[in-house]
Formats: structure tokens, sequence, C-alpha cells
């Protein structure tokens, strides 16, 4: 069974950095794609960024383009998210995910495509 454990989330003022972190366990971490969801009060969940299994495919949304930078550390099981230039708009509770299949990525990102989720971290953007 996986499991995802999210880090790193907190309350910080606009142009602010954060680094998430999600720790993976249960199955061969390096042969599935990942990525991070948010989702904010009232609104759905929708993917920030995606990272394919070896590093190879990285998407984001636009909303977050030239702000945030996904990556993964196979060795460690982990994989990242680095939120730079925080804004208010980027609040939400953020979540990791990681792919049904091995050796799989589409692009742009489908959430049916993922079928295990973290517990999710907080991510308060003050102005």
């Amino acid at each position: 069974q996986v499991q995802l454990v999210e880090s790193g989330g907190g309350s910080v003022q606009a142009g602010d950095s954060l680094r998430l972190s999600c720790a993976h366990s249960g199955r061969t971490f390096d042969t599935y794609t990942m990525g991070w969801f948010r989702q904010a009060p009232g609104k759905e969940r929708d993917v920030v960024a995606q990272i394919s299994w070896q590093g190879g495919s990285i998407w984001y949304a636009d909303s977050v383009k030239g702000r945030f930078t996904i990556s993964r550390d196979n060795a460690e099981s982990t994989v990242y998210l680095q939120m730079n230039s925080l804004k208010p708009e980027d609040t939400a509770v953020y979540y990791c995910a990681s792919y049904g299949l091995p050796n799989s990525v589409t692009v742009p990102p489908e959430q049916e495509d993922f079928d295990s989720w973290g517990q999710g971290t907080q991510v308060t953007v003050s102005s």
C-alpha cells in the first residue's frame, strides 16, 4: 500500500518561499509519475505540477510557472515543490499524489491517473 506524507507547509507573507516535501513508501518510487495538487476553500482540487518517473517530463499550471519548481530524489523516494514569490492566491491545502501505472505520464495531467494521495499540508500566504 502506497503511503505519501507531505511536510513543509506553513504561514508566510507574500513574496516569501516555502519548500514542500512528500515522502513516498510502499512501492517502487522511481517508476511512478508524481504530482502536486492544491485545493483552496470552496474550490476544486487542481493540479499544480507533475514530474515523470525519471524527471524527463515536467509540467506546471500556468498560475505557478516561473515561481514553483517540482523535483524528485529517487534515491530518497521524495518529491519536492519549491514555491517562490508566493501570493495570497496560492493559499490552499497542498497534496502530493502518485500515478496508478508505472512508467506512464500524461500531459497535461489528468487527476484520474493518480491513485494515491497524501493527507495534505496547509499553505497560507498573507498580503
